[in-house]
């Protein structure tokens, strides 16, 4: 069985972790999240410890991953993800209307991004997005989104990048 699937999932107060025929269901303060069992794996939970036990001479490749989803779902449920996106150039603007993003990015029109079903976008600053949710693939997935309207370009650095994010810059053309 791989390192990963053997380390337990210890499960904080107020989240359930429940199997079932259809799958396994995460519930706690931020929300539900649920997956499919993945073959060869199963998951066992007693006294607030959550282990994935590999079946004999099944491939234990999928025991590692469900750990690692399981994982994610916890700390998702209890605690949440956040993506924070930063805004730089000259006149690149965020703002909150509604549930609706209003992204002014240097382009003729204003870009609209309405968030999916459980993610919740601040604006602290004119040029920062934060993203949040329990989900971790969806925070992630949103993120990429909205940077893709405008990827930061590498001779100035202008554009939507994550927070902390190094952009090699480019040298101009020498006269």
């Amino acid at each position: 069985m791989s390192r990963v699937a053997k380390k337990p999932i210890s499960l904080p107060k107020g989240v359930e972790l429940k199997v079932d025929a259809n799958g396994i269901t995460v519930k706690g303060a931020k929300g539900t999240l649920s997956t499919h069992a993945l073959p060869g794996a199963s998951v066992v939970v007693d006294n607030g410890v959550a282990t994935v036990q590999v079946a004999e001479g099944a491939d234990d490749k999928f025991g590692g991953t469900l750990r690692a989803l399981l994982a994610n779902m916890v700390k998702g449920v209890s605690d949440g993800y956040e993506r924070k996106l930063e805004l730089v150039g000259v006149g690149y603007r965020a703002s909150m209307s509604g549930k609706a993003l209003n992204l002014s990015l240097g382009f003729s029109h204003p870009v609209v991004f309405n968030a999916p079903e459980g993610i919740s976008l601040e604006t602290p600053t004119q040029t920062e997005i934060l993203v949040k949710g329990s989900d971790k693939q969806l925070v992630g997935e949103v993120a990429a989104k909205i940077r893709g309207y405008r990827p930061p370009e590498p001779y100035k650095g202008k554009g939507v990048r994550y927070s902390g994010e190094k952009i090699t810059l480019k040298e101009a053309k020498k006269a």
